[in-house]
């Protein structure tokens, strides 16, 4: 099969299913694995070149609604005939359904359900060792600094936060992606703060300025050092890669 991913989290499924040689062509954003480096790109995942798929003559292009305004792509996918199927997961569980869904679309079906259960395994023995933690540290993590996007209780990253023995401290907020302010982050006074600006690269993110906010020098997690700045492909995308990124938290928190 010939196979476009327009999107990183996409491309990363593809990896982790272990075919990453059936990919023809991806979006610019994927970034891994590094074998993934020499394929044709087909533009920024908000806005793909649909002339540049079209020409890889692709038998499936794996599309994503897991950004607002992905939407396009869609329309585009259709205007061109071209075939496709959507990943938007939310949760592990989803991504979980996915890579099954990924090996069952790439006539690979006992691979995918494979290496499904592996993905579910692992979670599992987090899972049981949180369970057996006592102390469990609250977490404030950044996507966006100003205006304040944080991870709301629909999202993965409170579902990693719990698997590495601690609480989102937005996890009461029924929602995927929460736009909050400075004042609602120190009132809650989370114990760590977790830097993962969306789109940018840890070398360009700048802990100073956090710690310069009003009044956040009396947070618990600054008095404490406790800024971390992450590499935001190991926790902003869907994908099996964020067990990477859960086993790095729990080294960090514990």
């Amino acid at each position: 099969m010939r196979i476009v991913s327009i999107c990183p989290s996409n491309t990363e499924i593809v990896a982790y299913l272990g075919k990453t040689e059936l990919l023809v062509g991806v979006d610019d954003f994927s970034d891994w694995p590094k074998e993934i480096n020499h394929l044709p790109r087909v533009g920024p995942d908000l806005s793909i070149d649909m002339e540049k798929v079209a020409a890889l003559e692709p038998d499936l292009v794996l599309a994503s609604l897991s950004v607002p305004g992905m939407e396009k792509n869609i329309e585009a996918l259709e205007e061109k005939g071209l075939p496709y199927i959507i990943l938007n997961p939310n949760s592990l569980d989803e991504i979980e359904s996915d890579i099954r869904e990924v090996g069952k679309v790439l006539n690979l079906p006992e691979l995918g359900i494979e290496k499904a259960q592996v993905f579910h395994d692992e979670i599992e023995q987090f899972r049981l060792k949180a369970e057996g933690r006592i102390d469990r540290p609250t977490l404030y993590w950044e996507w966006w600094p100003k205006p304040v996007f944080t991870p709301g209780g629909v999202n993965w990253l409170t579902e990693i936060s719990t698997l590495a023995g601690a609480k989102n401290i937005f996890e009461d907020e029924a929602i995927a992606s929460v736009k909050t302010d400075w004042e609602a982050v120190k009132a809650r006074d989370p114990d760590h703060i977790c830097m993962v600006w969306v789109g940018v690269k840890e070398e360009k993110m700048r802990p100073e300025l956090v710690m310069k906010r009003p009044d956040w020098n009396k947070m618990r997690a600054i008095k404490a050092g406790n800024i971390h700045v992450l590499e935001e492909s190991l926790y902003c995308r869907p994908s099996p890669r964020l067990l990477e990124g859960l086993q790095k938290l729990e080294k960090i928190i514990h």
